[in-house]
């Protein structure tokens, strides 16, 4: 029953100040200077329009070629009539488009939705990992981490999907977390009611209601909503949790009566899981299905006898063709599966950051203008979509040592974010063949902080153990040469004014980060 009981934390009170207090920290480091530079930077130029285009009219629409220069003055006269063919679902860009909404068609505005998700995430991160590791130590050493992580930086101050789908996802993540001690923390509660050491070889209680479920399930049906990747997640997780509740039911002496739980509680998960992100899913289309003129919203008026409107009406029948549209485009009907990009990263790797993404520069500032006082050379602004080094690879080295605590020490608390990182990584293998970008590894670096996390916690030991002192000091100078290094490269992840000189100083792996 002891074992059942883990992970009822005592200082609940202590916990939640450190997490508000590393998530604010995360929020004013990045509200600084969030609007600039004003213009449209990088893929902005798709998403600050389509998440105007979406809270005002419900669709996208096109835009005129000199649209973005319009913006930049907030003139949205370059907006066309036309629908727009896009190939992601609605929700990222009604966030946007609602921080768009409060203030304003400029580049605070359609940047702050993404400021408060990506402080979001880092609260998510808190969370989920005090409660894998059982520590609140653990879990704002992750936060600061993540605090101070360049792209999860820059990812939190520029308009792209992406920021939206890694925090649902791991808020999902954290969810699925709280429902494993929820379930065992019951079954634990139902021996005692009932003053019984163990279930005897009984199944035990049906406790089909799991309300930190449904919370997953809602989580991950809004991450498909931004991205449909998520649903690489979904599936890896619905077969985790399954493992988790057997192993649950044997700790507490179900014996092989546990094997019922892939008749009862498996179905619940996946009724909790996957039936409820579908009307999530579909909640986000509500816009575009109660307009006219959004893509191929016409499609079921003008094909009447597709099996597709006969059996869901030609509103769903007309979205439904649009997704097979989106789905041809993401597996290469509609792309050019032999494009090249100057930025493109493969992701094998992406785990070592071996090619980082160029938002936005301005080169060869010359000495006198905008503030150049160089001498000898020139001047340059650079936005650079990079990860803190140390950061990431000092996580890789734990990821590795994870992958034995969990396999070989059977060390369940790496267990989950490992899955959430081959979930969110491994399937881009299958897709090699078109531009990958080191972006996406958004969806990795929470949970790869969170291992780094708790690797750091294991060396620490026990509050009292042997060497305590010694090893918090190698700890703590970890976390602050993460710091340092975030503050070495934070002028070419804001685009501040440098020398050329300064730049090629941070670019520690030369011609591969240029």
């Amino acid at each position: 029953m002891q074992a059942l009981d883990d992970g009822r934390l005592r200082d609940r009170t202590f916990g939640w100040v450190v997490t508000i207090a590393i998530t604010l920290l995360a929020f004013a480091l990045r509200l600084f200077h969030l609007g600039q530079p004003n213009k449209i930077l990088f893929d902005e130029t798709y998403y600050a329009k389509d998440g105007w285009a979406v809270n005002q009219f419900g669709y996208e629409r096109n835009w005129a070629e000199n649209a973005n220069d319009l913006l930049v003055n907030g003139d949205t006269s370059g907006m066309q009539d036309g629908a727009a063919f896009v190939v992601h679902p609605p929700l990222g860009k009604l966030l946007i488009g609602w921080g768009e909404q409060l203030f304003g068609m400029n580049s605070f505005g359609w940047r702050f939705a993404a400021l408060v998700f990506g402080t979001l995430l880092v609260f998510f991160t808190i969370r989920m990992a005090r409660r894998l590791s059982r520590s609140t130590l653990v879990g704002a050493i992750a936060g600061l981490l993540l605090t101070f992580d360049g792209l999860a930086f820059v990812m939190s101050r520029i308009a792209l999907l992406d920021i939206f789908q890694a925090t649902f996802a791991v808020a999902a993540v954290s969810a699925l977390v709280a429902d494993r001690d929820w379930f065992r923390h019951k079954l634990a509660d139902h021996l005692r009611r009932h003053d019984l050491p163990d279930l005897g070889g009984r199944f035990g209680p049906l406790l089909l209601w799991r309300p930190w479920r449904v919370v997953a399930g809602v989580m991950f049906g809004a991450s498909c909503a931004v991205k449909w990747n998520s649903i690489y997640l979904i599936a890896a997780f619905g077969i985790l949790v399954v493992c988790w509740d057997l192993g649950a039911r044997r700790l507490a002496g179900a014996g092989r009566a546990r094997w019922f739980s892939l008749l009862i509680d498996a179905p619940a998960a996946f009724v909790q899981l996957v039936v409820v992100a579908v009307p999530v899913y579909l909640a986000t289309w509500i816009p575009w299905l109660t307009t006219e003129g959004g893509w191929g919203r016409d499609w079921g008026a003008n094909n009447p006898d597709s099996p597709l409107v006969k059996y869901l009406g030609q509103a769903l029948g007309s979205l439904a063709d649009y997704h097979r549209e989106m789905y041809d485009f993401h597996t290469g009907d509609y792309m050019n599966v032999e494009a090249t990009h100057p930025y493109e990263a493969h992701p094998a790797g992406w785990l070592l950051m071996l090619r980082p993404i160029g938002i936005e520069a301005v080169n060869d500032i010359p000495t006198g203008t905008d503030g150049c006082e160089a001498v000898g050379q020139n001047c340059m602004r650079i936005i650079s979509g990079m990860g803190t080094p140390i950061l990431w690879w000092a996580a890789l080295v734990a990821i590795v040592l994870a992958i034995g605590w969990w396999i070989v020490k059977r060390d369940w608390r790496f267990g989950a974010p490992l899955v959430a990182i081959a979930a969110a990584w491994l399937p881009w293998f299958m897709h090699t063949g078109r531009p990958q970008f080191f972006f996406y590894a958004i969806m990795v670096i929470p949970f790869s902080v969170t291992i780094l996390a708790m690797a750091l916690g294991k060396f620490l030991g026990p509050a009292h153990g042997p060497k305590r002192m010694v090893k918090g000091i190698l700890v703590g100078a970890l976390v602050l040469a993460v710091i340092w290094n975030f503050a070495f490269i934070y002028p070419i992840l804001t685009g501040e004014l440098i020398t050329r000189s300064g730049w090629w100083l941070r670019m520690w792996l030369g011609n591969a980060w240029v």
